[in-house]
């Protein structure tokens, strides 16, 4: 290798670091988790209230979810494999958890009392 090399590796390197930096410091927390289920909303519920609640479907499926210090998770379904179960808690705006078979959808979304949603020149 010769020296442009180790620059070259170091610029994509920094590149790469700034990058990650940035993406951190423009998370931001949301305040309410969307649960759908079979592609309709079911209900929304604040994420500053420690709660659990069951979601039972018709068809005998059900999902247990729970909403602790600010987090959300699945904590419990009747689906085989458990994915959603084993996925970690989250927070932060537009992250989401999916039980595939149960068809139970958690959506992480900031304040809905924002009227300015894009700027459009």
């Amino acid at each position: 290798m010769k020296k442009n090399d180790f620059y070259l590796v170091g610029g994509i390197l920094l590149l790469a670091i700034i990058a990650l930096i940035m993406i951190q410091l423009m998370k931001s927390e949301g305040s309410m988790v969307v649960v759908r289920v079979q592609d309709k909303e079911y209900m929304r519920l604040p994420l500053d209230e420690d709660t659990t609640y069951t979601i039972h479907q018709d068809d005998g499926q059900w999902n247990t979810i729970e909403i602790k210090n600010g987090y959300v998770r699945m904590l419990d379904a009747s689906c085989p494999q458990k994915i959603c179960v084993k996925h970690r808690r989250i927070r932060y705006n537009n992250e989401s958890i999916y039980c595939n078979p149960n068809e139970v959808f958690l959506w992480v979304v900031g304040d809905t009392d924002s009227e300015l949603d894009a700027i459009a020149k």
